[in-house]
């Protein structure tokens, strides 16, 4: 979330970011109401605690020379009381302010372009030639299915719609790229965990998912948990509450978990095979770095998720996403999108973001800065590299022949230990 401090001096900025993010700007008003109020109960109490604690010494020095301090000790019940009401008001003022500040959503950086929705996001550099074929490209659920290595329709009798069965080699492909994906990140200096699937309340908060994207996670109501929908959600909670040392910084973490999405309101062309589903493997990166380098890390983090596509071979596009179809946690993302031939569209595989301070002052992370002072709060990122099943379904189009097999790509090879599916 945004400091008090930024918003009470900065309101004009901050509600002409909130607009630009499509959200609405009278939240601003009511945080700054909400701030004044509680600023105002703050000095109040503070005033009465001190004129108590005058008093009191008052009457001691008056006991102590036998002098009747009765009126002034019933006095001092009555400030008693009001105290009580002072401070029964401000965590309630407190309460509601924290509860504004979670619906602020994150301003835009400078960079970001302005607009509403994909047709403004900006094609930043592309990568990779179309792959030249002279046979007409099937998708990949029509390949899946004729090799036997995805199942759908069990899937959806196992469970539903959107939770596809990998079998076979599909299931081989899988696990050979969660592997490569995680061996390149820790050839590049990111940490392996493995986190929890389940995450509280607080956690879910602690990253923005809560309360923004509370329809798209799946409950565990009788223990209050959620599944996590990315695992940004458990690895940026590592350091919760906790204060690093400058000299840490930058803390780089990789972890691979299932991501579960309910994906409210998915439908139509856009949800057909591996395109959108409810449940699927990602290897995520998250980074803790100084503020001072929290955008040449973002540039760093997202030519890390390029490198993997390169060793892939598959053609993909940057797209630096504008302010309204960014999310509300982020100050600046970028999208990675392969091109999938046998759709003859773009699909995302990675989302690389810098939520600058939002989430870890929400979280309270903080650095202690080597020259001295008091802790600063650090910068978070994050990006997926990558997620596997858009991945997949370019891997199939992209290297499919024209009796129907699928070449694998020879980076993969040592981790598949076959070279063809067919």
């Amino acid at each position: 979330m945004l400091d008090i401090r930024f918003i009470r001096e900065n309101k004009d900025r901050v509600k002409e970011g909130v607009i630009k993010k499509g959200e609405v700007p009278s939240k601003v008003d009511e945080v700054v109401h909400a701030d004044e109020r509680r600023r105002k109960l703050v000095q109040q109490g503070e005033d009465l605690k001190s004129r108590k604690n005058a008093v009191s010494a008052q009457v001691a020095k008056m006991k102590a020379n036998k002098e009747d301090a009765s009126a002034i000790i019933a006095e001092m019940k009555v400030v008693a009381e009001k105290i009580k009401v002072i401070d029964r008001e401000l965590r309630e003022v407190e309460e509601t302010l924290r509860s504004l500040l979670l619906q602020i959503p994150n301003l835009p950086h400078p960079s970001v372009p302005v607009g509403k929705g994909p047709d403004e996001n900006q094609i930043i550099s592309t990568w990779g030639e179309p792959f030249l074929i002279d046979f007409s490209p099937k998708p990949h659920w029509e390949l899946a299915e004729k090799l036997n290595i995805v199942d759908f329709t069990r899937g959806t009798k196992i469970t539903g719609t959107g939770y596809p069965v990998y079998v076979g080699k599909g299931a081989q492909l899988d696990r050979a790229l969660v592997n490569f994906f995680l061996d390149e990140a820790t050839a590049n200096g990111y940490t392996e965990v493995f986190p929890p699937l389940l995450v509280n309340a607080t956690s879910a908060t602690g990253t923005g998912q809560l309360p923004d994207k509370e329809d798209q996670m799946y409950v565990v109501p009788r223990d209050d948990f959620y599944l996590v929908p990315t695992a940004e959600v458990p690895v940026t909670n590592f350091y919760r509450d906790e204060i690093l040392a400058e000299r840490q910084l930058p803390i780089k973490f990789s972890a691979c978990t299932p991501c579960f999405r309910r994906e409210a309101g998915s439908y139509g062309k856009d949800v057909r095979g591996l395109n959108r589903v409810h449940q699927f493997n990602k290897v995520e990166l998250v980074k803790f770095v100084h503020p001072d380098n929290s955008y040449e890390e973002l540039e760093s983090l997202c030519h890390d998720a390029e490198r993997v596509l390169q060793k892939l071979g598959l053609q993909y596009h940057l797209l630096l996403m504008c302010s309204g179809d960014m999310g509300f946690t982020q100050a600046k993302k970028y999208d990675l999108e392969v091109w999938s031939v046998g759709q003859q569209k773009w699909l995302e595989v990675s989302s690389v973001s810098n939520f600058e301070s939002y989430q870890a002052r929400r979280m309270n992370i903080r650095f202690r800065p080597e020259r001295g002072g008091k802790p600063e709060i650090v910068h978070t990122l994050n990006g997926s590299a990558l997620a596997l099943p858009r991945v997949i379904a370019a891997l199939l189009e992209h290297y499919q022949t024209p009796e129907g097999k699928v070449i694998i790509p020879k980076i993969l090879h040592e981790y598949t230990g076959f070279e063809v599916i067919g």
